[in-house]
């Protein structure tokens, strides 16, 4: 054993972090450790403890022997491992600032070429440098939500430590959850502003690649959310108000954090941070992702940097999610409400901190000197209020969050305040772009024609599509220019309820309607966009009549091939092949070459056999819905004058008939009524819609049948064919004139 000995200095050793903290103001900080080295354990004088300290290499951590007394902070700076980078960080230029480097550019060529020539170039470079201020302040005072989220993202934008250092008088960092590790990507400690003493904590980014995998990019583990809980007790428990910096992309989603407890150790923080007994600020500077920012940010009052952004999911997994690309991002992040100023709108943030034009990264300590008032005005506000109002305090903030009413009628107010459904926003498509695709149509018709093929009918159909939705847009442009489009809206709500409860249209209605239209005709041509409706409703025109003569020539083609297979089939028959060979026989065993030569018997037989084959002809027309009329000799060749003249007197007694009988109220309505089912079932009716159109056109027929049977013109009709019965041709007109009424009146 050593000889007793005694040092020169009485150390009574500190017991905590804070206590350490306050020796740094009592003469103890800058003493050696070597100084430090015996200590006196009691008041027996006849023991001493002596250790041999090895031979190590040494290290100048927790501080070097000669530190250096101007550093701000004093010794107990050089505990941290947070040291001024030896290189500055190389400029990143964000997409949307590539205007700014341009000029920024020129400046430089200008300055440089002035250097070179000598020459005076003062007034350009002050033009440029105007220019350029005046570009920045435009572009950062109106960026957008996606730039925004970029600008937070910033690699050279000051991290927690940055901050901390710029704001604090004194700062001790203070490591370990005391069940891990000490999880880098958190950092806590103890510091002070002007005299006040704060717990610190928050999220650290690297400022490079290296320190970024050292703290793991800023998304904590388990073990860092652990280690703050530890340090909000110790807080609570030495009532010193705390303070957090949020920035982080989100918690650590890997499987060893997963297993570790990392849903729990959120957790965790949420519940403590509700129940803890001092002030609590926290500060986004960055971008606050989901949980693992809440995990620190269940505060009494929460502040955004200007550039700074808060959100549930990250834009690009927004976009991801519900438009399948993150290419969506700018959407998604407009979205989301996650700016410091829309958040504040939603009473989610409680204030915002400004920033220097072109971000925090610009000047960080202009920036660090703006957070340090926000939270000496934020503390001096909430140190008035006692424990219980500051518990209630914090949770009122969240709980005002979002809301609900249910079964309670909005205000009228509200209503009245609330945002439309956006309309659909038609953009048209220049005329010049409209005529190019029709020409493109054209030529590819010309070509199909010249080559006997089918004209393209998909383009064609497309093209169509186009024009009409063309021409509805100018529509309703020269309605609305017109000022007419109240009305139309009022008529078509009308409309609209007549066809729903299946009602006859009224007169009145009808009359509205008609005004309407005469008055929007007269004054289309005042219109300031009639001259492109002209137009692209003349390429509407030309091109449906394009399509309906290439449907017509398509579907006539189809119908000739039909028929062609129908009498090839009859003309292959067995029956019909031995009739038609055995009369081929006859007539050449008579050996006449002449038809009208042949004998009685063998003409019968062929005009026999040909009525046969021509009333099976027509039945396969019928059967294709094509309607068979058998021409006469014109009705000059055959009929006498006195019967020409009464077949015209009857033409025009049965058309007077026919204009009474539509005109009568009753049938009228029906007729209207049938068009309106006509119209409602389109081309593909329903069976209920048939049976209601077969049963209006019953009721229409027998309206019209005893019409006729009440008046003469059965008579005369009857009368009229017993003077012409020698003439089966004047028969058969006249058959003609007396087609069903009804089937006339439909027509019409």
């Amino acid at each position: 054993m050593a000889s007793i000995s005694h040092s020169s200095l009485a150390f009574t050793g500190t017991s905590s972090a804070s206590d350490l903290f306050r020796s740094s103001s009592n003469g103890v900080s800058g003493v050696p450790l070597r100084a430090l080295g015996k200590v006196r354990l009691g008041m027996r004088t006849n023991l001493a403890v002596v250790a041999k300290l090895r031979k190590v290499k040494k290290h100048e951590y927790p501080w070097p022997e000669d530190p250096d007394p101007n550093v701000k902070g004093g010794v107990l700076t050089h505990l941290s491992h947070f040291k001024p980078l030896k290189e500055k960080p190389k400029p990143v230029t964000l997409p949307f600032e590539k205007p700014l480097v341009d000029i920024e550019k020129k400046i430089i060529d200008v300055r440089k070429m002035a250097n070179e020539t000598g020459l005076d170039f003062s007034d350009q470079i002050i033009l440029l440098e105007n220019k350029y201020n005046q570009a920045l302040k435009d572009l950062y005072t109106n960026l957008t939500p996606i730039q925004r989220v970029n600008i937070a993202r910033h690699p050279n934008r000051p991290t927690f430590l940055d901050h901390v250092f710029n704001i604090t008088d004194k700062f001790v960092e203070l490591h370990g959850d005391r069940a891990g590790y000490d999880d880098p990507a958190i950092v806590t400690g103890i510091g002070t502003i002007d005299g006040r003493r704060y717990m610190f904590m928050g999220h650290q980014k690297g400022r490079n690649t290296k320190e970024n995998i050292q703290r793991n990019f800023g998304m904590p583990t388990p073990h860092g959310y652990r280690k703050a809980m530890r340090m909000m007790y110790y807080a609570d428990h030495h009532g010193f108000p705390i303070v957090t910096f949020i920035d982080t992309p989100g918690a650590y989603a890997d499987l060893k954090s997963e297993e570790l407890g990392q849903g729990e150790a959120i957790a965790h923080n949420l519940r403590t941070m509700f129940g803890l007994k001092v002030p609590i600020v926290s500060i986004v500077i960055g971008e606050g992702g989901s949980g693992g920012a809440l995990a620190i940010g269940c505060a009494n009052k929460l502040l955004m940097l200007e550039n700074a952004v808060f959100y549930v999911a990250s834009p690009e997994a927004c976009a991801a999610i519900l438009w399948k690309s993150a290419k969506a991002s700018p959407k998604a992040a407009e979205k989301l409400k996650i700016t410091a100023t829309e958040l504040c709108k939603l009473q989610i943030a409680d204030g915002i901190i400004p920033e220097p034009l072109g971000g925090a990264h610009a000047d960080p300590s202009w920036t660090s000197q703006q957070i340090k008032n926000a939270i000496n005005k934020e503390m001096d506000e909430l140190h008035k209020l006692d424990t219980e109002a500051l518990l209630k305090h914090r949770m009122m903030k969240f709980r005002n969050i979002g809301g609900f009413q249910e079964g309670i009628p909005i205000d009228p107010k509200k209503k009245k305040n609330m945002k439309k459904k956006d309309e659909p926003i038609n953009v048209k498509t220049p005329v010049l772009d409209l005529e190019g695709e029709v020409e493109k149509v054209k030529q590819q018709i010309l070509k199909a024609k010249e080559s006997s093929n089918e004209p393209p009918m998909l383009p064609l159909t497309e093209t169509i599509e186009k024009l009409r939705k063309e021409v509805d847009t100018e529509f309703s442009e020269a309605v609305k220019a017109l000022g007419l489009k109240d009305r139309f809206a009022t008529l078509r709500e009308e409309f609209s309820k007549v066809n729903a409860q299946n009602q006859l249209l009224h007169p009145a209605l009808k009359e509205k309607l008609e005004k309407l239209r005469e008055e929007f005709n007269q004054g289309l041509a005042s219109a300031p966009n009639y001259e492109d409706l002209k137009y692209k409703l003349d390429m509407l025109k030309e091109l449906s009549k394009a399509y309906d003569l290439a449907e017509k020539n398509k579907k006539a083609a189809k119908l000739k091939q039909e028929v062609n297979k129908k009498f090839s089939d009859i003309m292959d028959r067995e029956d019909v092949k031995e009739k038609v060979e055995a009369l081929k026989a006859e007539v050449e065993n008579s050996g006449v070459s002449n038809f009208n030569d042949l004998d009685d018997n063998l003409k019968g037989k062929i005009v026999e056999l040909r009525k046969e084959l021509e009333f099976e002809f027509i039945d396969v027309l019928k059967s294709l819905g094509l309607d068979v009329e058998l021409k006469s000799k014109p009705v000059e060749q055959i009929l006498p004058s006195e019967v020409k003249t009464k077949i015209e007197e009857l033409n025009e007694e049965i058309n007077d008939r026919i204009e009474n009988v539509i005109n009568s109220s009753d049938l009228k309505d029906k007729i209207e009524l049938l068009k309106l089912e006509v119209a409602k079932a389109g081309k593909t009716p329903d069976i209920a819609a048939k049976n209601k159109i077969v049963a209006l056109e019953q009721q229409i027929r027998q309206s019209i049948a005893a019409a006729v049977e009440s008046s003469n013109l059965k008579e005369k009709h009857e009368k009229l064919k017993a003077e012409s019965s020698g003439c089966k041709s004047h028969l058969r007109l006249i058959t003609s004139f007396t087609l069903p009424f009804a089937d006339m009146v439909l027509e019409r």
